[in-house]
């Protein structure tokens, strides 16, 4: 082969190998970022119902349907909840028989496939808990962002912030809560969300564009009178948080920060979203390179804004070593190297996003403890 040709021959296949180095990478990270706002986080496994009864259901046995606490359970036009395991409830070895709390939605009968959440409630606060509330919406950097507002007494207002794999409903499990002790409870949906504009990309960002949602969100609060606002997120929305704190152009009215399985390591995060779905390892470095191609470099401003001399207000931090999803190792770094701002509330046995599922009587005394000088 003459030596030019040679040359063309060996550049075709390398721009051949780049562009499916290329493709393979964007595959791996549309597996990671395209996460549809109320879909079942990656790597919850699939149940079957295997009978029912008064007030009990009988599940397969696994890790998922062992949890401690109480869930909800969704399938195919399906929505309900469950509470305790029955120990003492005859059952198969390859089964386990929970309380039945309510069904919601659809039919819950032999055969039907199920997944575990942690929203116990579907409609809105008002539907779902008798808790009166105003239908709003706030001016976002996108367009209008879809938002309840549950009034009341006190000056210092919640932005309750939801994560992936779930929707607004998921703040409903704590709004109860806020309620009974008076505070003004603010839930956006924010872009990529159902009614609220989507990503100019289609891509999530794990909170890294979504927290100027919060910033709206926050500036939304003020003008309706708040004097101040405490951020409670979950997963990414806890990441959300934390970059409205560092950025937000209104930050000197953020009080205190609520963050329950926050995403402190983008990365890492992104390399466990990738795996959950299935991309082969070899892919999942091209994944994280591709993300942060297509989003920006994320992981370093979330570094920035999550460093321990960063922090300006209290923060109450709730996570668990059983979260696969974001590694808990960050949060414990984090409340070892500020003591005096950082709460580390520990939660055992309670996957990403779950911790007041799994035990909502210590969770909720946590709160009142933290918001309490606050208020």
């Amino acid at each position: 082969m003459r030596p030019a040709t040679a040359t063309a021959a060996a550049v075709t296949t390398l721009l051949g190998v780049g562009a499916a180095v290329v493709a393979a990478g964007r595959y791996a990270s549309d597996a990671a970022l395209k996460a549809p706002s109320g879909r079942p986080l990656p790597g919850e496994p699939r149940l079957t119902v295997h009978a029912t009864g008064p007030e009990r259901i009988t599940l397969t046995r696994g890790l998922a349907s062992l949890r401690p606490g109480t869930y909800g359970i969704e399938g195919h036009g399906l929505h309900a909840v469950v509470g305790p395991v029955l120990d003492r409830v005859p059952h198969t070895a390859d089964t386990v028989v929970r309380r039945l709390e309510r069904v919601e939605l659809g039919v819950v009968a032999p055969g039907v496939r199920v997944r575990l959440t942690p929203q116990l409630h579907r409609g809105t606060p008002a539907s779902a808990l008798g808790i009166p509330h105003e239908d709003t919406e706030i001016p976002g950097e996108l367009g209008p962002l879809p938002a309840w507002l549950a009034a009341a007494p006190r000056g210092t207002w919640v932005i309750a912030l939801h994560g992936l794999g779930t929707t607004r409903e998921h703040p409903l499990n704590v709004l109860p809560f806020f309620h009974r002790s008076k505070v003004p409870v603010l839930i956006p949906a924010y872009r990529g969300d159902e009614g609220a504009p989507p990503s100019p990309d289609g891509l999530a960002h794990l909170g890294a564009s979504e927290w100027r949602d919060v910033d709206a969100a926050i500036r939304y609060a003020l003008r309706r009178g708040a004097g101040q606002v405490v951020l409670h997120g979950w997963g990414t929305g806890a990441t959300m948080a934390l970059r409205a704190a560092a950025e937000s152009g209104v930050r000197d009215r953020i009080a205190g920060l609520v963050l329950d399985s926050p995403v402190l390591d983008w990365e890492a995060t992104l390399r466990n979203l990738a795996a959950a779905r299935h991309v082969p390892g070899p892919l999942i470095p091209l994944a994280v390179r591709a993300a942060q191609g297509r989003t920006g470099p994320h992981g370093d401003l979330l570094e920035a804004a999550s460093a321990p001399d960063a922090l300006r207000v209290p923060v109450l931090l709730l996570h668990g070593p059983d979260d696969t999803l974001a590694p808990w190792e960050p949060s414990v770094e984090l409340a070892a190297r500020r003591p005096d701002l950082v709460t580390l509330q520990t939660v055992r046995h309670a996957p990403h996003a779950c911790l007041w599922n799994a035990d909502p009587v210590r969770y909720e005394e946590g709160l009142r403890r933290f918001l309490t000088p606050l208020l």
